[in-house]
């Protein structure tokens, strides 16, 4: 059953795989197993129409009621995701018995401006423009989905951006190309500086973006800079915000649906720290299973208390997020096994991974459910989305041995043929 819900300016599309929630924030609207029409009642549309002017908008932030005692609370916030996400039910084969696992498609919170890297920078943009901050500085791998993300927020901002890319010994006095994000970012104007990543493991990325940063004040600009992921703690108020949005979406349509585990993937830390703390201070009290893609899940566990202690949460991460190692070979690199588990997934269900986070991620929920199924029967699980799906460009060449389903069209020498009738417009 296709069900879906538009307004004037398209917010998402939901996947015809079982029953979806997506509840918008005003109006709303839902999808009915009965029908796959839209339902809107008279006094909404009048709202839909303003509510397509509230993009790119600024506006006063409150935050939920059960965070409302975290420190500093963000004073404004931009509207820079298609929001909210649907939630749908994934059908993944081989589960365990009883267990149901949903998807939150937080890869549908835009296109060019996508994936959770959204969510981050709705509050940290705010924050640049209050400090009058002309241009933005930020850091990551040379396919990295949160820089062309800000490299697009930056633009829709009337900001300038820089990017500081990390890129192999071998690559980094070329000309990086326009495959996957290079391609947006570059065509949105982005200031690209390349780092090999000896460089990058010997300097780090403070360092680095400080650098940059003085440059930049020297010559009279006023720079703002975003870490890695825009994971700092002023960024994990995104996914504090789609906890709230998680539990408003259960609330209104539920069909009784109750999640015991959140699955996501994890890179920078951001996400998974503002997911733990919501999940534990709200309503929802699901286990968040966050499978690293880089790095190890000691560090992971510092880094998030960092992020909580900053907010002055009082937790502790190791209650609160279960870290698990999924890098395999290392940041970005898949092996065949991995890559076949996206394309076998995109086949079965019509969701498409990307091969660096949330595949990683969803690879490993998989391997666990298979070597323990006893720890997931009759859990409802709800997996998270990143996005990425750019990112795949970047793995063509290791992708093409698994697609090969197309020939040349037979059309057999019968059927009548006229020059001219097959107008081609």
């Amino acid at each position: 059953m296709l069900c879906s819900a538009k307004l004037t300016l398209l917010r998402s599309s939901l996947p015809p795989l079982g029953h979806s929630i997506s509840a918008l924030r005003q109006p709303k609207i839902y999808c009915s197993q009965s029908q796959a029409t839209e339902t809107e009642t008279n006094d909404d549309a009048p709202k839909a129409m303003a509510l397509s002017f509230d993009f790119l908008g600024k506006k006063p932030y409150s935050p939920p009621s059960w965070a409302s005692h975290l420190r500093p609370i963000p004073s404004h916030v931009f509207s820079l995701g298609h929001l909210p996400t649907p939630i749908h039910k994934w059908n993944l084969p081989n589960l365990p018995q009883n267990t149901e696992v949903w998807l939150k498609r937080d890869d549908l919170s835009g296109m060019q401006l996508s994936g959770n890297k959204v969510r981050k920078l709705e509050f940290l943009m705010a924050e640049a423009v209050a400090q009058g901050a002309d241009c933005i500085i930020t850091i990551g791998g040379i396919q990295s989905n949160h820089c062309r993300a800000t490299a697009v927020a930056a633009k829709y901002l009337n900001l300038d951006c820089y990017l500081i890319l990390r890129t192999s010994k071998a690559l980094v006095d070329q000309d990086p190309g326009l495959t996957g994000n290079l391609l947006v970012e570059r065509f949105v104007g982005a200031h690209i500086q390349l780092i090999s990543k000896e460089e990058y493991a010997r300097i780090g990325s403070v360092a680095l973006t400080n650098v940059l940063k003085e440059k930049l004040l020297k010559e009279g600009r006023r720079p703002y800079v975003i870490p890695v992921g825009g994971s700092n703690s002023l960024g994990t108020w995104g996914y504090i915000e789609a906890m709230r949005e998680i539990e408003q979406q259960l609330q209104i349509r539920s069909n009784g649906v109750k999640f015991d585990d959140i699955v996501v993937a994890c890179g920078s830390g951001g996400t998974i720290a503002g997911l733990s703390l919501g999940s534990w201070l709200g309503e929802l009290k699901a286990k968040v299973h966050a499978f690293c893609v880089c790095d190890d899940p000691d560090y992971f566990y510092d880094f998030v208390q960092g992020l909580v202690d900053g907010l002055q949460a009082g937790v502790d991460s190791r209650d609160i997020v279960s870290i698990i190692n999924a890098k395999g070979l290392g940041y970005a690199i898949n092996t065949s096994e991995e890559l076949k588990f996206v394309k076998e997934i995109a086949a079965a269900t019509g969701v498409v991974l990307d091969p660096v986070y949330s595949g990683k991620a969803a690879y490993g929920m998989m391997k666990d459910m298979a070597e323990n199924p006893k720890n997931w029967e009759g859990r409802k699980v709800l997996f998270i989305h990143t996005g990425g799906l750019l990112g795949l460009f970047d793995k063509v060449d290791q992708m093409s041995s698994l697609v090969g389903n197309w020939q040349r069209m037979d059309v057999n020498e019968s059927i009548p043929r006229k020059d001219g009738i097959g107008k081609m417009f």
